[in-house]
């Protein structure tokens, strides 16, 4: 189901604290906006928020940026951040195809939760694992590149295996079944726990590419 941007949507959520409404203009220094040095982990796709909101409440040393492309959607998440204080969230409107514009050299790590599968052939180079996006994902690292990815759909995640193997990232945990693992700390996004209580296994991948951060 193609989502489509509630009229208003983006002049209500542009009045949250959490919104980075200028964020190209923190290109290459986001840890300014945050005022530490501590390390950023970005999640593309967002969605309602659960899982962001949940990793900067659990983790208050990291910095957390959500990015969503549709405001409609992030109406909800920024409902539940009502009355919420996290100096460590920030979240960005924008398109993921756009990533490298907006960051350089400044992200630990990557999470992609129940992105959309694109299923149809013509469409693979959409998908949020391509070679295309990883290509883009490059520059946006301080050093060793971290994804870590979360779907319910077999078919993107045994694509994904073979994206991020192909393009030179070692497949550190690959869980079949999420929850019948011994994973710690794990938060579930809002399509996490639908798909789960439907009985539906949650596979899991992280994923890690090494650089030599002297070239």
């Amino acid at each position: 189901m193609r989502l489509r941007n509630k009229k208003g949507a983006y002049d209500t959520i542009s009045k949250s604290p959490y919104l980075i409404s200028d964020y190209e203009k923190h290109k290459g220094n986001f840890k300014a906006l945050f005022g530490n040095n501590n390390p950023i982990e970005i999640e593309i796709g967002m969605g309602k928020g659960d899982f962001i909101i949940g990793k900067a409440k659990q983790n208050p040393d990291i910095n957390f940026i959500g990015i969503e492309k549709y405001a409609t959607v992030l109406l909800s998440a920024f409902k539940k951040l009502d009355g919420e204080t996290l100096p460590n969230l920030k979240i960005i409107n924008m398109d993921a195809h756009f990533i490298e514009d907006v960051f350089d050299k400044e992200i630990s790590k990557l999470y992609l939760n129940f992105s959309d599968p694109w299923p149809k052939k013509k469409h693979a180079d959409r998908r949020l694992t391509s070679s295309i996006l990883l290509d883009k994902y490059k520059n946006i690292f301080v050093s060793h590149r971290i994804i870590e990815m979360k779907t319910d759909n077999m078919g993107l995640f045994e694509y994904s295996l073979c994206s991020l193997s192909e393009n030179g990232y070692i497949l550190k945990e690959v869980n079949l079944d999420l929850h019948a693992s011994s994973v710690e700390n794990n938060i579930e996004t809002e399509y996490e726990k639908k798909f789960s209580s439907l009985g539906q296994p949650i596979y899991r991948v992280v994923a890690i590419q090494e650089v030599d951060i002297q070239k």
